[in-house]
C-alpha cells in the first residue's frame, strides 16, 4: 500500500531502540527521508544502518536529548535546511521511573512534566511552522497506554502523560485549515529494552504473566507499533486528528 510518503521528510525523536526505532524503519520503508536522534552514539550509528536498510531514502542520525529545548528546536531547523519539510513529526521520550504515587517528591513530578510532555511541545512548536508553510503535515506524539489505564506502579506516568492528549486537542482547530493532523499513539506492552528492564530474574515467567493479561494473549512486536505510527503518518490517514490511539492489544478495558 502506497502510503504517499515518497519524498517527504520525517522527523522521529528518541528512535535508537524500542519503538521509535520501530517507526523510523516504517517511515523509511516508505519511502520518507528519515532525521532521527538520540543520545548514545554506538545506538546512532546502529541505528542508521536499520533505518537505511528500510527504505530508498536517507537515514540522518543526530546525537540529542530530548530535554535541551534549545538542541531540540536546532535539530528541527537543521534538519529543514539540510533535508527539507519536515513534513511528519514523531515526538518521542523514554518514560520516567516506576514506583507508586506517593513515592516521589515534587521535582521527580516536574522531572516527569519536562520529560513526558514538555520535550514533545518543544519539538512540536519548532516544526509546526514548516509544516503550515507547506500545507501538509503530521505530527504523532508518543505516550503510553497509562494516559488511558492509569497503573499505581507507573503514577509519574499515569499522572502526567494525559497532558499530550489535551495538547493535541487543543492544536487540531489551529492546524487543521493547513492540513496538518495531531495525534497521540498510546502503546501497551511491546517487547522493547524498556519492557526487559521491568522484568525480574524469571523473564519467561514476567512475560508470561503479562501476556496472559492481554486479550491477544502476547506482547506487541516493535513492528506492530511502527506500522500504526506509519499509517497515521501516511496520506491515507488524513481525515484523523485529534484522536489518541492504543497500540495495546485490547489491554485497555475504557470505553
Amino acid at each position: 500500500m502506497d502510503l504517499g510518503l515518497c519524498g517527504r521528510v520525517a522527523l522521529v525523536a528518541a528512535a535508537t531502540s524500542g519503538l521509535g526505532l520501530a517507526t523510523a524503519r516504517e517511515l523509511a520503508a516508505a519511502g520518507a527521508d528519515v532525521a532521527f536522534c538520540g543520545r548514545d552514539e554506538a545506538k546512532l550509528e546502529a541505528a542508521a544502518e536499520q533505518i537505511g536498510a528500510a527504505g530508498p531514502g536517507r537515514a540522518v542520525p543526530a546525537r540529542l536529548d530530548v530535554r535541551d529545548h534549545a538542541a531540540a528546536a536546532a535539530w528541527v531547523e537543521r534538519t529543514a535546511a539540510d533535508l527539507g519539510g519536515p513534513h511528519v513529526l514523531v515526538t518521542n521520550a523514554g518514560g520516567p521511573p516506576p514506583g507508586p504515587g506517593l513515592g516521589f517528591g515534587l521535582d521527580a513530578y516536574r522531572d516527569a512534566v519536562d520529560l513526558c510532555v514538555l520535550s514533545h511541545i518543544a519539538l512540536v512548536q519548532a516544526a509546526v511552522p514548516h509544516m503550515v508553510e507547506a500545507g501538509w503535515g503530521r505530527v504523532l506524539m508518543i505516550a503510553s497506554e497509562t494516559m488511558r489505564q492509569p497503573t499505581p506502579r507507573l503514577a509519574l506516568s499515569s499522572t502526567v502523560r494525559p497532558a499530550l492528549a489535551g495538547f493535541a486537542k487543543a492544536l487540531v482547530r489551529e492546524l487543521g485549515p493547513a492540513g496538518v493532523t495531531v495525534n497521540v499513539l498510546a502503546p501497551g506492552y511491546h517487547l522493547t529494552p524498556a519492557v526487559e528492564a521491568l522484568l525480574g530474574a524469571d523473564r519467561d515467567a514476567d512475560l508470561a504473566e503479562i501476556a496472559a493479561g492481554v486479550p491477544l494473549g502476547r506482547l506487541g512486536a516493535p513492528g506492530d507499533f511502527g506500522a500504526a505510527a506509519a499509517f497515521l503518518a501516511s496520506e491515507r490517514a488524513g481525515f484523523i486528528t485529534g484522536t489518541t490511539l492504543l497500540v495495546d492489544g485490547g489491554l485497555s478495558q475504557g470505553i
